[in-house]
């Protein structure tokens, strides 16, 4: 799923890192933050799906909209499933805007 992220995200023109950007930060950029694992579809006894969840966190120093649109196409074009969208805030200390992007996608199992 981490892969997936960054390609879609890179396709975009935005810097991405997991976890924290460990760069200096430009004025925009993402990061991606794994929340969640879990199996579903259950016969013999073993997984038959696994659905993986992560945060796109969206930090811009200016308007943000456009890129956040951008990334929502991208996502749901690609099969993930967007539960979430949501402003968390302006960070006063750095200028930043937050905007946060809640995926998920499933993936069938291999034996």
């Amino acid at each position: 799923m981490l892969e997936e992220l960054n390609t879609i995200v890179e396709s975009v023109g935005l810097p991405v890192e997991t976890g924290v950007f460990s760069a200096t930060a430009p004025d925009e950029y993402v990061v991606i933050t794994p929340i969640s694992e879990h199996f579903e579809l259950f016969s013999d006894n073993a997984p038959g799906m696994n659905i993986e969840e992560a945060r796109l966190s969206l930090l811009s120093k200016g308007n943000y909209g456009a890129k956040k649109r951008q990334l929502v196409r991208l996502l749901l074009s690609a099969g993930f499933l967007v539960t979430e969208r949501r402003y968390i805030g302006l960070e006063e200390d750095t200028g930043y805007h937050l905007f946060a992007i809640d995926v998920a996608k499933e993936y069938m199992e291999e034996e």
